[in-house]
């Protein structure tokens, strides 16, 4: 599922204050870490699918030599969580901004910019997440 003119808020339950940059772990690049490097290089250029099929790439460490139409098929065919369970949106401090083309881009929770979203009219504003079970 995308959104379209959506603003997803940081989890409730985030410890962040600021947008934190997600580093690779043990020398490989995390989940997080390729969001952010996409989302944040490439604002409202890439969609949340275009985003997630990438991530599945670069993780994969699939080439583009390969046929990539198909393989997006074979991954999409089984349904993807949205980014309001991103790493991205639960711990590290990013809200995510989908423009009226479902394109996406990184909003820090401690930027002006977060709280003028949250007071958008006719933007559907959505929690991401919670992490732990209440």
């Amino acid at each position: 599922m995308s959104y379209k003119h959506t603003f997803i808020k940081i989890s409730e339950d985030s410890g962040a204050s600021s947008g934190l940059v997600p580093t690779p772990r043990n020398g490989k690049p995390t989940i997080a870490s390729i969001e952010y490097d996409l989302i944040k290089n490439n604002p409202y250029q890439y969609t949340q699918e275009d985003v997630q099929f990438k991530t599945y790439l670069i993780k994969k460490q699939i080439e583009s030599g390969q046929n990539l139409d198909e393989l997006r098929e074979q991954f999409f065919s089984k349904p993807k969580a949205c980014f309001r369970a991103s790493p991205l949106v639960k711990k590290f401090g990013w809200g995510i901004h989908y423009d009226h083309e479902g394109k996406v881009a990184l909003v820090d929770v401690s930027s002006n910019e977060y709280a003028q979203f949250l007071n958008v009219d006719n933007l559907k504003i959505v929690k991401g997440m919670r992490s732990k079970r209440t």
